[in-house]
């Protein structure tokens, strides 16, 4: 009985006739989708970009206005104003020189960017020593291990 070679990326192939070649068009008259490329003769689906009613230009209603311009815009949104912390993993602080965590040590550690918003210490990982923590947000889990670990935080 012959043994069957394990399947693995050197001899796998498609099934015999399921791949064919991609059409090629607008390559000359030989192709049979040469010049007008399948096509046919002039149009809004004939041009480049905007393929006509039902493709093209998402929101464009043929020239009516879009509903998104006749409804009045109402309510608040607080995307201008939302702040975005800078993440910071207590198995990182490692990194970082001391045992004085401040956003200039996360900085310097490469941790955060002074540029940019304020850090906030995460509970993933382990505390690598006793650290106090300065100035920065930290979460729940992140200051119960940090307490644990016999260093402390101080707003």
């Amino acid at each position: 009985m012959a043994t069957q070679e394990k399947i693995g990326l050197h001899n796998l192939s498609p099934a015999p006739g399921s791949h064919r070649n991609r059409k090629r068009l607008g390559r000359g008259p030989g192709s049979g989708t040469g010049k007008t490329a399948g096509k046919g003769h002039k149009g809004s689906k004939a041009r480049s970009g905007h393929h006509g009613p039902g493709g093209g230009k998402p929101g464009f209603e043929g020239g009516q206005m879009p509903l998104t311009r006749r409804i009045p815009k109402r309510g608040f949104n607080n995307t201008r104003f939302r702040i975005e912390n800078q993440v910071v993993r207590l198995g990182d602080l490692a990194k970082v020189d001391g045992n004085d965590v401040t956003r200039e040590s996360l900085a310097a550690a490469g941790l955060i960017k002074l540029s940019k918003g304020p850090a906030k210490l995460l509970a993933t990982g382990d505390v690598p020593g006793a650290y106090t923590v300065r100035g920065i947000k930290v979460s729940g889990g992140a200051r119960e291990k940090i307490a644990a670990a016999g260093g402390r935080i101080e707003e």
